[in-house]
Formats: structure tokens, sequence, C-alpha cells
């Protein structure tokens, strides 16, 4: 007894290491004290921030469980907030190790949102635009982050299934606190309550990579830039000894500062360099793994730097075996992982002035009442995301009687307006630069206005108006004009000008005009089913028929037409995976008849197709369309008309390797296209096609149609996905034909 009256409380927080060895002892000695009297020390555990760099408390996390050490209390500062949130909720370091080298930290980098997740106005935008700015009163500006965090919320949501109604993180498998930082203020944030995925996404929330956090009215961003070590924090939590982990930058010199993101993190470290000195001092043992070869986005070196956390905890293996023998050896057991389901029985949604309820259901594609999965939530989530109507959005799922009430916060997004470019060129419509203005809740709520003007070779424009009703009926109106002029192999009808004419080519003036008016909604929650009518106007003419008569058509005509499609590719130019149907039918009611020849008629036509990754990254994809004219006559210029690679389809001129452009031309068609693509390297793809069709006047009036496939081209090629979309080269052959063709096209298609 008189041992343990000598120690005073001065010599206890000098060395705390010693009190645990005196508990040892002393749990062990023949004395007359039991050892359950005798209080065990609590361990806490502080986890830095550091990007990437925090890879490194995993492996620290390994060698502390393999040691047997029991942790009593977390707190973690960013990336050490996710790794020691994750930790607290019930994972074991081999499980989070699992979870992280399993990230695709890209898509976590850029807030990727699959391009289901879009629907079919959505998916048009992102494919055209190669930069999207803010624009008001006549200024750009820029965007306030480069994500939005919405991958790694989902992310975290769906890891911490088990603990998702704990709204207190002392009651966690582990008590638990990270920190963020106010922006407003600039004050530090203690977070230990609350829904865990969004308190570590806040504390993980590094300035303009990620969108600030709202919490409770306040406006959070990443906890390192007010306290990146929160030791205090944790003693105060009841923690007798601290384990320390500093994954934090040193100070570079100008060498070391090369890029913007080391130029960020520097100023960040400034006044935390001097803090951690103090900090340190209040650890009991502290790891400072050697990663200074890595920044805070190293996220592929992930292995390499979860080693480096491993040498640095060994290299401090004594102290923790001693603590271990003091404190008693710990098997911490693997998470067992509960069912991946929810029932959803109410959807909460914070009011919303531009946007009603019934669209933000619509856009989550599941009602009240369903029972879904994590990855239904996050395709919900991505949805609304994808339509960028909201700056932020946030969730929680709160405990109703077994159930859950899925709780909806979104900030609407206050910038309306945006201006947007793109670039293309290919062989039909030549070099084009796109300027776009889009503008939301333009005359109603769910709205958006969006106007292209392509201005290049070929003057045209696209006008879109949309209202978004999600599952309810949604309105559209559409008008563009499209121009081009070439010389084409085709008169539009069997050949028989050319012929006449003893030439093999026209050159011809282009001209479309069309206006659309449509509704549409979602069927059985991924269909989409739409009808509507056109007005149109068509003018083509031929300057090498200047001696006869140059116009071919000009005339007015009034159509309706009906559509269902589903598409699920993930990549539109270079699918890896997904499939596509869409079927259309379109009625020709009255014309102004140029040339004497209209009688209402209709063409159906549809495609379908698929694409698989077979094995490592090598696709296969395989294409196949048809289509016919209904009617006693159609029109010659509605005809089929194959040939060409790389523009953006318009009427019924469609690409086909092994000829040029607008060569072949028939009231019906079909046509399949089998292409095998390799990703040599990201985004660098070598690919071969091959494509056959049977095209004639009344193709489907007899059998002929599934014979030999009269028509055949192939084409190999390279491609590159870049930021203006995908630049390509292909060089394509038939055996009907007596050259080959090379064709380049850069940039989306417009």
């Amino acid at each position: 007894m008189t041992i343990i009256q000598g120690l005073t409380l001065t010599a206890l927080k000098r060395n705390r290491l010693f009190y645990a060895f005196l508990f040892f002892v002393l749990s062990h000695s023949n004395n007359t004290f039991s050892q359950d009297s005798i209080r065990r020390p609590k361990i806490g555990l502080v986890l830095s921030g550091g990007g990437a760099k925090g890879f490194a408390h995993i492996g620290v996390l390994k060698v502390l469980e393999a040691a047997g050490v029991k942790i009593d209390y977390i707190g973690g500062t960013s990336m050490g907030a996710v790794v020691g949130g994750l930790y607290a909720s019930g994972y074991n370091a081999s499980q989070i190790d699992s979870i992280f080298k399993t990230t695709d930290f890209d898509e976590l980098l850029k807030d990727y949102i699959p391009r289901s997740s879009k629907n079919f106005f959505e998916k048009r935008n992102d494919e055209l635009y190669a930069l999207s700015l803010p624009f008001t009163k006549f200024h750009l500006g820029i965007p306030t982050a480069y994500s939005k965090g919405l991958y790694n919320y989902n992310l975290l949501a769906k890891l911490t299934h088990n603990v998702r109604h704990v709204r207190d993180f002392n009651h966690l498998p582990i008590p638990f606190l990270c920190v963020a930082t106010d922006i407003e203020t600039g004050q530090e944030v203690v977070l230990d309550s609350g829904y865990l995925p969004q308190a570590m996404l806040a504390s993980s929330a590094f300035p303009s990579l990620f969108s600030p956090v709202e919490i409770n009215g306040r406006l959070l961003v990443d906890g390192g830039v007010t306290n990146n070590y929160p030791v205090d924090e944790i003693r105060k939590l009841g923690a007798d000894i601290i384990i320390g982990v500093d994954v934090q930058d040193d100070l570079k010199t100008r060498k070391g500062l090369k890029d913007a993101t080391r130029i960020l993190v520097q100023i960040s470290n400034l006044q935390m360099i001097e803090k951690m000195k103090q900090k340190i001092k209040k650890t009991d043992i502290y790891i400072k793994p050697d990663i200074s070869d890595f920044n805070v986005i190293s996220f592929d070196d992930g292995e390499s730097i979860i080693k480096r956390g491993e040498d640095a905890t060994f290299a401090v293996y004594d102290k923790i075996k001693t603590l271990v023998a003091a404190t008693g050896e710990f098997h911490r057991d693997d998470l067992k992982v509960k069912k991946d389901s929810l029932h959803i029985k109410k959807i909460n949604i914070d009011k919303l002035d531009n946007y009603t309820r019934s669209y933000v259901i619509g856009k989550l594609r599941f009602r009240p009442g369903a029972e879904i999965c994590y990855d239904d939530l996050k395709n919900g989530i991505n949805n609304l995301s994808a339509t960028q109507n909201f700056s932020s959005i946030t969730y929680s799922l709160e405990n109703n009687d077994g159930g859950d009430d899925l709780k909806i916060g979104a900030t609407e997004n206050k910038l309306k307006t945006f201006l947007k470019f793109g670039l293309h060129y290919d062989g039909l419509y030549k070099s084009a630069i796109l300027v776009n203005l889009t503008n939301k809740n333009t005359f109603l709520k769910n709205d958006v206005a969006s106007l292209d003007m392509i201005l290049g070779d070929n003057l045209r424009y696209n006008f879109d108006y949309y209202i978004d009703n999600g599952f309810y009926w949604s309105f559209g109106f559409r008008s563009k004009y499209n121009g081009f002029n070439r010389n084409i192999k085709t008169d539009f009808k069997d050949g028989t000008l050319l012929e006449l004419l003893n030439i093999d080519a026209l050159n011809v003036d282009f001209t479309d005009f069309t206006n659309q008016a449509y509704m549409q909604t979602i069927f059985a929650q991924k269909y989409l089913i739409g009808a509507g009518v056109e007005y149109k106007y068509l003018k083509i003419r031929s300057v090498t028929l200047q001696n006869t008569s140059p116009i071919f058509e000009k005339s007015d005509y009034v159509s309706a037409f009906g559509y269902f499609k589903i598409d699920t590719y993930d990549n539109k130019y270079f699918p890896s995976k997904g499939w596509t149907f869409c079927g259309d039918i379109q009625s020709y009611l009255f014309s102004t008849d140029y040339t004497n020849t209209f009688e209402p008629f209709s063409v159906v036509k549809g495609n379908a197709g698929f694409a698989k990754t077979v094995f490592n990254k090598l696709t296969f994809r395989v294409d196949s369309e048809a289509g016919f004219a209904l009617g006693k006559r159609s029109i010659d210029f509605f005809n089929f008309i194959l040939g060409g690679y790389g523009f953006n389809e318009i009427n019924n001129i469609k690409p086909f390797y092994g000829y040029d452009f607008l060569s072949l031309s028939a009231d019906s068609y079909i046509k399949s296209t089998i292409t095998v693509d390799y990703e040599i390297f990201k985004k660098n793809h070598v690919n071969f096609a091959a494509n056959y069709a049977n095209l004639a006047d009344n193709l489907f009036g007899n059998t002929d149609w599934i014979s030999k496939p009269t028509y055949s081209g192939y084409a190999v090629g390279y491609g590159l996905e870049t930021i203006i979309g995908p630049a390509e080269i292909k060089y394509t052959w038939s055996p009907e034909q007596s050259r080959g063709f090379t064709w380049f096209s850069v940039g989306f298609w417009f």
C-alpha cells in the first residue's frame, strides 16, 4: 500500500507507461488486494490527418492487433477520422485493409456518378460538354470544390450499416470522436454525436477538393485546419495512455513544393507543425511513419504506405508489448456485417423552394414502404446529384420500429445558369466549337432550358426545354437546326440519277430544321416511354445539278412519334458493361409536298446492344439495329442512309464501317456490329470492329433479309478518352470497295 501512496499525481502524468507496468506487478502479486479492485488503464488511439498518407494508420492497427492491444477510445482527424471511425464501428484492421484495397480512389476523388444514374436528358448534356462554368450576371465563376464527396458518403453509409442508428459516438463499439473546422468562424468543432458517416465526411472534407458539409447549421471542412491531432480530446474521454500516429507532413523546402496540392498542404501545416511539438509531449507511444515520399493524393501507393505504418509500429514494439503485458492481451474478431437491406418506412425531405417532393421521389426511384439495399440508396442519391440542381446532399437513416426512415437534406444550387463549351471534329460536319447556355427554374419548378450554338464549318443550333417530374409525366420542347455540305454517293433513291448523269457523287447542301413537343415518364423504375408531335422543314440541294433542277427537296412535314428506351451502358463511347434498347415509330401525317409524291407513311426502327468485359480489360460488344417504312409509298429523303463514322446521327443517317459517308440508301435495313476493345492502359483503347448489313427497299417483304449480308465493313482503331471527349482514329475497309477510308473524330459527338 505504501508503494501506491508514494506515487504522486505528477509522476503518473510524467510516465503513464510506468503506471501500466505497476498495474501488471500488483495484479500478479500475492498482496491482499484482488485483481478486480484495480482499474485497467484505458488506452486511447489518436490518428492524425494526412490524406492518402493516412493509409499508414491501417498498418499501425495491424501491428497493434497482432500484439494484442485493446483500444478503448479513438479520436481522429481527416483520413484519421475515416480509418478511426471504421475501426470504432467494429471492423478490424484486416477488414479495413480489404475495404481500402477495393475502393476506387479515382472515382472517390472525382465524385464518380455512374452514367446509369442520369436520365436521358442528363446523359445527353453530360456527353456534350468539355467544360462547365457558373455564369451569373454575365460573369464566369468557378465551382466551390472539385467533388461533392457523395461517393465517399455513400460508401461510408454502407460500411457503417451495423451502427446506423447510433447517435452518441460513446455508444459505438469503441467510443469515438473526430474533429472538423467551421469554415465561417475558423473554430474547431468536435464531433462526438450525430450520423457517423456525415461526421467522418465533414472531418475529411479537404478544402477545394471536397465541398463543405453542413451539420447543425455549421459549414464544416477538414479538421486538419484547426486540430490535426486530437490528443487532448481523447484524454478528456478518460484515456490513461495515449498511442498517437502522426502522418502529417513536415514543412517542405521549395524543391518539394512542386504542385498546388503540396502548397495547400504546406499552408495548412504552418500552424499545425508548431502545435504538434506540444502534443507529442502528451503522447505516451508516438508513432511517426516515414512517408515523406508520398503526398495527400498518393492513393495508388496504398500498399507501400500501409507497410510504412507497420514498420514504424514495429520500431516501438517493445513499448507496445510492455503495455499489453500490463493490460492483458486482447483479440479483435472480424465484424460480422448484417444483411445489406433496408425497409424504408418514410422518406422525409427538407423543404425545397424550386423542386417538388414528387421530383425528389422520382429521382430516388423508390417510394416509402420499399425494401431496398444500399446500392439502391446509392443509385437514388446519385440520381439526385446527377441533376446538378443541388450543391450538397446528405441523408441519414433513422430508427422507426425496426425499419428505417430516410431523412434527406439537400441544399439547392443557387447557381442556376451555366456556360458550357465543347469541341468536335468529324468527316461529315467538319470542325465545330460548341457554346451552351443552360438555365434552370426559368419558368417553372423542375425545369431546365438549354441552348447550344455550334460554330464552325457548318452553323447549327439545339434548344431544349424540359420539365422533369420524375415518376410523373414530364414535358419537353426541342428545336434544332442541322446542316452540312458534302460529296455523297447516293441520290437518296436507287442511284439512277447518278447513272443518268454519269457521275459517282453529288455535292449536296443538306438542311434540317426540326421542332418537337413531347411528354415522357419513367416506367418500372428504369425504362423511358414517351410520345410527341414534330414539325420538320427539310431542304436538300446540289450545286452539281445547276443545269437541271438543283433542289431535291424543300418541304414541311408534320408527324407524331412514340418511343421506348433503356440505356445502362457505363460509357457511351467505350462501354465495358451494360445494355441498351431503343424502339420508336414516327408517322408522317402531312407535308407541303415539294416533290408531289407524299402519301402518309410511317418509319419504324429499333436498336439493341450489350457490352461485357470478358477478362481483364478486354470488352466484347454487339450492336444490332433495323428499320423499315410502312405505307404505300415513303419519302426517299427519309430513307436509311449508311456510311462513315464519328458523327452525330440526324434523321436516319447512320454510320457504317467500310463505306464513305452517305453511300448506301434504302427504305429498310438491318445491321449488326461486333466490336472487340482492349484498354491497353488507362483510357487508351485499341479495337477491332466488323459490321454487316442488308439494305433494300421493302427488305422485309420477303425472307431475303435473313440471307448472307450484302454489305460488310471492318475497322481497326485507336481511341483516347480525353477531357473534351473521345479522340479516335479508325482505318476502315470493305471487300466490296476498291479503297479504304481513314476517319478522325475528336471530342464529344454533337
